[in-house]
């Protein structure tokens, strides 16, 4: 675990809710090893009602460019905060903390599914797995095709699957409905994403006998 400065490389928005804001250690720092499903905590110092850091998902790191993207949801004050940091300015971070999603040993079947912003690890599950040489598919929720994040990164790592809640996109419905769930058998699963989501997830796992994890995490304001 560290303490470190971060310099803002760029703050992109993504839709009406959604950040996603690249970072580098402001003194040229190598990044240590980070893993999918784990966190940092960001200071929010441009408030002067925001005491406690804010939580955030690591979406990917880029070893190349020693870069750490974070793709941040605004729900109140203090990500709303975080999300104005303008690209040149620095954002104090705690990192990386929190386990980790377990990276299997052999190659597989193995489904992503995500919802929201809770697609956020996936990414970065999903260039790990790359990198062992795994072809991972991804099934990712959102209410509206505007509420489906990153599309052609993720698509770049695997086969997406997508379900809107008002069929702009994919098919409609909730991830849990996908005819990719019901035509297909998988190794493993691993989820992120609202809590009647993952147990919605959970729970087609365990009558398929497939193994699952997934990442608890709560939202902060």
């Amino acid at each position: 675990m560290k303490v470190l400065d971060f310099i803002v490389r760029s703050n992109e928005p993504l839709n009406y809710q959604n950040n996603l804001i690249k970072v580098t250690p402001a003194d040229n720092d190598t990044l240590p090893d980070m893993f999918p499903g784990q966190f940092v905590q960001v200071l929010v110092s441009n408030s002067g009602n925001v005491f406690l850091r804010r939580p955030i998902s690591i979406n990917f790191v880029d070893k190349e460019k020693n870069e750490m993207w974070l793709l941040i949801q605004r729900v109140g004050e203090g990500t709303r905060k975080i999300c104005e940091t303008p690209a040149g300015q620095l954002l104090n971070l705690i990192f990386p903390l929190g386990n980790s999603f377990t990276i299997p040993k052999k190659e597989g079947k193995y489904l992503l599914v995500g919802g929201g912003v809770g697609t956020a690890p996936m990414l970065f599950l999903g260039k790990k797995l790359n990198e062992k040489g795994y072809s991972p598919e991804f099934l990712l929720g959102g209410r509206s095709q505007r509420d489906i994040l990153q599309l052609s990164d993720f698509e770049a790592l695997g086969t997406v699957y997508c379900t809107t809640e008002d069929g702009s996109l994919g098919e409609k419905g909730f991830v849990t409905d996908h005819s990719v769930l019901r035509n297909n058998v998988y190794d493993f699963i691993y989820t992120c994403g609202p809590k009647p989501m993952m147990v919605a997830v959970a729970r087609y796992a365990r009558t398929n006998k497939t193994g699952c994890e997934a990442s608890l995490e709560n939202l902060m304001a």
